[in-house]
């Protein structure tokens, strides 16, 4: 009998009245607002009516850095959280929302996965509570303004050539990526170029996740670059009239999601920044709330620990003022062993047949990437714990190889079965996480506000991606003196790079030593609170393969989804 798929699981699931799980949290009805079913509104009140309810234990899951397909950080975060009732805990998830051009384009559905889910499903996936199309519209009415100022005489003296403020939609659209706007008659705008990017990479959603309140929001808005003068200074989305309206548009938006696992524990799906370019975290607010909902608040961190857990780290934690008190690494056989240099993993293609067989030393061979990923956690005085991601395909003497690689350096692991076993496939990693979480706490930021853009990008570059040093092209060198004496020199650093590496080098597996990052131009979210670096060519609109979702995602005959994965 094959193993029913994540849609069939979900829709067996028995809910709990989403009331019901609101009240394990504390939150009475005065602090919830319906939206549908199976679905809550949080009020942003409920931040200061819990503040004298125990603090919970705060948990981040990262992982090793992911092949292509991901390594079931979702579903290991969600799996964590079941596995706390089985121990007699009570947990509390705070996760993502997930965008819909990855939906719909190659990587699915991010509810989890198996019997380790978040539901209803097919909510969460497909616009959940509109909160992503608030941002395409608060984003876009920026957008408008810029160009209607333009076009109203332009009182600020905005460069059309320095502008930096695009458009976005919650789609991969490759065809957008570049476009010229204002074409027809002189009614119709100032003719320019620009483009798109997926919403997901909006600074509107990186700020939707980093405010506190509306009106910190409402600040953060004002402060928003759109772009430049001929004399090199700042235009903000408050000097062209903008930051009320976007303010306007959000504010419902900034109230957080709560749903369930299947397990019925409770869990905040909030905002979803890029991984790549903004700092790939959930929101704050999700964490202010969820911080006195439970024993522990586990959320998850974008891509590796070299990338969401250093920007929860350095951005998240900056912002909110809540400190870790322990971490996962995800780890899977496929990763270590593609980690080893031996194997090539394709998305849409099988698995290679060879990586499939039992072969601890290949485990071994792709060591030092989990090794150093244990090693980034460690940086910022947190204490790492390995979770072995089991697959139907591994061998146990597979997963030793990876305990025996985290006991090693004196992390411990524990191998997790929760995609096949939910809950209880998981007790061993809830019992070594709640150990770790009672060590005392001591972290640190990685660099203090003061320092130098420049000390800050080499330090992470050092320190965390193992690099040797930092190449600046012209244009990033003269971007970065910019920023300096624009005042921008105390914001902290989100570095935009592949995913598929700690290097800026797709192809370069494991842990690379003797390589140099190389910085080709250095952007601006002053409204969010960061400056992005960027390092290769990254893509802020993605596009779609020949085989998307989208081709196989339908409705039947009774209303029902199909093919959402």
């Amino acid at each position: 009998m094959s193993f029913p798929t994540d849609l069939q699981i979900a829709r067996g699931a028995s809910l709990k009245p989403i009331e019901g799980v609101a009240e394990q949290m504390g939150l009475g009805p005065h602090l919830i607002e319906p939206y549908g079913r199976d679905v809550l509104k949080i009020r942003l009140e409920a931040i200061d009516e819990l503040a004298d309810r125990p603090k919970a234990k705060y948990v981040v899951v990262s992982a090793v850095t992911p092949t292509p397909l991901g390594e079931g950080k979702t579903t290991t975060t969600v799996g964590l959280a079941q596995a706390m009732k089985h121990i007699g805990r009570q947990a509390v998830v705070a996760v993502r929302q997930p965008s819909m051009g990855p939906t719909f384009g190659i990587k699915g559905g991010a509810a989890g996965g198996g019997y380790a889910q978040v539901v209803p499903m097919e909510t969460l996936n497909l616009h959940l509570t509109g909160d992503f199309h608030a941002v395409t519209a608060a984003h876009n009415m920026l957008s408008a303004l810029v160009d209607n100022h333009l076009h109203q005489g332009n009182p600020t003296g905005l460069d059309p050539h320095s502008i930096i403020w695009r458009r976005v939609l919650d789609v991969n659209d490759r065809a957008l990526r570049n476009v010229i706007v204002g074409l027809g008659t002189h009614v119709d705008g100032e003719p320019r170029q620009t483009g798109f990017d997926i919403t997901a990479a909006s600074e509107v959603m990186a700020i939707f996740a980093l405010a506190r309140s509306v009106q910190d929001m409402r600040e953060r808005f004002a402060r928003v670059v759109v772009g430049y003068t001929a004399a090199g200074d700042p235009v903000t989305a408050e000097d062209i009239g903008g930051a009320g309206a976007m303010a306007v548009i959000m504010r419902e938006a900034l109230k957080p999601n709560l749903l369930q696992t299947l397990e019925n524990t409770p869990v905040l799906v909030h905002a979803g920044p890029f991984g790549n370019i903004a700092h790939g975290n959930s929101s704050v607010v999700a964490d202010l709330v969820g911080i006195r909902g439970g024993d522990y608040l586990i959320t998850e961190a974008g891509f590796g620990a070299d990338m969401g857990a250093e920007r929860f780290f350095n951005i998240k934690c900056r912002a909110s003022g809540l400190t870790p008190d322990a971490a996962v690494v995800v780890a899977t056989v496929r990763a270590l062993k593609a980690h080893s240099g031996r194997f090539t993993i394709a998305p849409g293609k099988p698995l290679p047949p060879e990586l499939l067989a039992e072969s601890p030393d290949d485990v071994h061979a792709g060591a030092a990437n989990l090794r150093k990923q244990i090693e980034n956690i460690r940086l910022h005085g947190v204490s790492p714990v390995v979770a072995i991601n089991a697959f139907p395909e591994d061998h146990a003497s597979e997963h030793e190889a990876i305990r025996q690689i985290a006991e090693s350096i004196g992390a411990r692991a524990a191998v997790c079965t929760h995609f096949a076993d939910g809950g209880k496939g998981a007790t061993e990693l809830a019992e070594a996480v709640a150990e770790a979480a009672e060590k005392p706490s001591n972290f640190r930021l990685l660099y203090p506000d003061s320092a130098s853009l420049r000390e800050k990008i080499e330090t992470v570059a050092t320190e965390v991606y193992g690099a040797e040093g930092v190449d600046y092209d012209r244009k990033a060198a003269r971007e970065l003196d910019r920023h300096e004496r624009n005042g921008f020199g105390n914001l902290p650093v989100c570095i935009a790079k592949t995913h598929l590496s700690i290097s800026s080098d797709s192809s370069l597996k494991g842990a690379p030593t003797g390589w140099r990052l190389p910085v080709r131009e250095v952007r601006t979210s002053v409204g969010a609170g960061f400056i992005y670096p960027i390092c290769g060519d990254m893509r802020t609109m993605p596009g779609l393969g020949a085989t998307p979702s989208a081709h196989s995602i339908d409705i039947d005959a009774d209303g029902e989804i199909e093919g959402l994965s």
